[in-house]
């Protein structure tokens, strides 16, 4: 106890100050934890990375279209001594030898060359829509975490204040009880659901606490703390649209329906390179290179220099190649096969996905309105049952029956009007139109 009273007279007043009076923590708001899970999601860096790659690995074809130029070198030391079988010896003596050549080879006519650099296009653009859908998704993935903290604490804070409507309840029940205007029957009932709004509440600070977790996880920051809605009763207007327009902008725009389209077009390249094994290929070479002998060489001591620049054609004409050629073509085609078949799956099921996220959210706007009235009737029910309940009517179940209604509804209407501002993110994921600045009129609806 003397050594923290210590520490504490050792602090400087200004620190003691600024830790007397820190802040509470920040709460941020959809558009500022996206930026922050930008730099931080491992799944969105990753992609990220990825997306840096292909670009690299695509432009990598340009190699095979534009000219080769290589640098050759060596260099020797030889030790020369000659005898004869009569027993005549020359004088032993060393030789150094060095070459060097320079040669620039340029592609004329390599089908399966060109069929990979026309291969380029359609992978820069599908690492573009690979990227594109990673960073959809994490729009979609920060989103619902956000939303999904608010739900949480908005049920807790429902089922404490369902808690103590509860437990004012009860006390009133004993206090009735005890006066003998009514039974045990009453007292028991209240105690059952307090109990049960006890067990409701230790589950409800249990989500949020996961649900709060799960999104540090995803911004990596500690204890995120989103805004709340400033008004929850404005929310985002419904599709004017019809949902075949939505079907048919998705299968145009959609980045898996993109990407399944170019995968296609590889393909077919793909093809066109196996089949080019059976070709023949042309390439112009022109080489400048020398040698030179230090010393001279076995059949002269004296210094030379021998210069060959050189000029042609290289043909090379593939004749056998023990049927990896053939097998190689049958393999291509049906790999092409295959794309076109996952390009028509990627289209039914973006379509699929579209329409569902359409309906949705058509669907969730509706809900919103029905339990808005729903919880306008809950409130009406709740007043008129104390009301019976004071003057005799009605008894303690009845109230307790309306109340547990009625924050269910609260319950019911506040995740409702989160899965509309969410479902709105998943309709444009859906069609391929995400962009971030769609959280902006999300963001205008929070608290500032």
């Amino acid at each position: 106890m003397k050594l923290s009273h210590a520490l504490f007279r050792a602090l400087p007043l200004a620190a003691a100050m600024a830790f007397a009076f820190a802040p509470a923590a920040q709460a941020q708001s959809l558009v500022e934890l996206y930026d922050a899970a930008r730099g931080y999601d491992a799944s969105y860096m990753s992609a990220k990375s990825q997306y840096e790659a292909n670009l690299a690995k695509a432009n990598q074809t340009l190699g095979g279209i534009l000219p080769n130029i290589a640098l050759s070198a060596s260099a020797s030391r030889t030790y020369f001594d000659l005898r004869y079988d009569s027993g005549a010896a020359s004088a032993p003596r060393y030789y150094g030898t060095g070459s060097a050549a320079i040669t620039l080879t340029q592609p004329l006519y390599r089908p399966a060359v060109w069929a990979t650099y026309k291969q380029g296009g359609p992978l820069l653009q599908q690492a573009t829509a690979q990227y594109e859908a990673a960073e959809q998704d994490l729009l979609v993935r920060v989103s619902q975490a956000y939303f999904d903290v608010l739900t949480s604490e908005d049920s807790l804070e429902l089922v404490r204040a369902q808690k103590k409507a509860v437990g004012e309840q009860l006390a009133s029940a004993k206090r009735n009880f005890e006066v003998g205007t009514t039974t045990i029957t009453g007292v028991r009932d209240a105690q059952a659901r307090f109990d049960l709004a006890t067990a409701q509440e230790i589950a409800a600070e249990n989500d949020a606490r996961i649900k709060h977790l799960a999104l540090d996880l995803v911004v990596g920051l500690n204890n995120a703390t989103p805004l709340r809605l400033a008004d929850s009763k404005q929310l985002v207007k419904a599709p004017t649209e019809d949902v075949n327009t939505w079907v048919s902008q998705s299968e145009v725009a959609s980045p898996a329906v993109r990407q399944a389209q170019l995968a296609l077009e590889v393909a077919k390249l793909e093809v066109d390179k196996a089949v080019a094994g059976h070709k023949p290929t042309l390439d112009a070479q022109v080489s400048y290179g020398g040698i030179r002998n230090l010393g001279g060489n076995a059949t002269g001591a004296l210094d030379t220099h021998i210069y060959n620049p050189s000029a042609g054609l290289v043909l090379n004409l593939p004749i056998f190649s023990g049927f990896a050629t053939d097998y190689r073509v049958k393999e291509t085609v049906s790999l092409e096969s295959k794309a076109r078949a996952d390009l028509e799956a990627a289209k039914r099921n973006t379509a699929q996905s579209t329409r569902t996220a359409y309906f949705g959210l058509v669907s969730g706007l509706s809900q919103v309105q029905a339990y808005e009235a729903a919880e306008a009737s809950s409130q009406s029910s709740l007043d008129a049952n104390k009301l019976g309940y004071s003057v005799g009517v009605n008894i303690n179940i009845d109230v307790l029956n309306a109340q547990s209604q009625l924050y269910q509804t609260k319950r019911d209407l506040a995740k409702a009007r989160y899965d509309v501002l969410v479902g709105t993110l998943k309709l444009r994921q859906a069609t391929g139109t995400l962009t971030p600045q769609d959280l902006q009129p999300i963001n205008a609806l929070l608290k500032p």
